[in-house]
């Protein structure tokens, strides 16, 4: 298991416990490493400031007991943004309809990257049209997805607000 999944399953009960999910964590560079860990707010409302200190503070209690980093690490809390990525299974049928990337580890049909319309997930599968054909992508092959900043989608956030 990655020290990013761990660092995941050590959190999420205390970001849960506060309203949260947690969308993703990343831990980057050697020398001085950052851990990102991108929250969003269960109730959908989007994520301000407070919120993310909010967070911050209940994640370095929780990592200060674990102590699953070596060394000294910058904590970086934030929200996934508009243009977020889709980690989970329920990301795909969350945001169904709306345009998204998405890179696989085995190519289909000789590509990695698609670009299309999301149409949620059928069983394992991720649905997506592109160029005008339905296609089912794996979801365990996905290894990269996120929303591609549209007008659509900038409509629908504002109306999220």
């Amino acid at each position: 298991m990655s020290l990013a999944r761990r660092v995941e399953q050590l959190i999420a009960p205390a970001v849960a416990d506060l309203g949260f999910r947690v969308v993703q964590v990343l831990l980057m560079g050697k020398q001085r490493p950052r851990l990102q860990v991108m929250v969003e707010r269960t109730d959908d409302v989007p994520v301000n400031v407070d919120d993310c200190a909010t967070v911050s503070r209940a994640i370095s209690a929780v990592l200060d007991v674990d102590d699953p980093i070596d060394g000294a690490y910058t904590l970086e809390v934030s929200s996934p943004g508009i243009d977020r990525p889709l980690t989970r299974g329920e990301d795909f049928d969350r945001f169904a309809g709306q345009v998204a990337k998405l890179e696989v580890a085995t190519p289909i049909d000789g590509r990695r990257r698609f670009q299309g319309r999301l149409a949620g997930r059928d069983g394992d599968d991720v649905r997506i049209e592109v160029e005008g054909t339905m296609m089912n992508l794996p979801l365990a092959d996905v290894v990269r997805a996120k929303l591609v900043l549209t007008d659509e989608l900038l409509a629908a956030y504002k109306q999220r607000d």
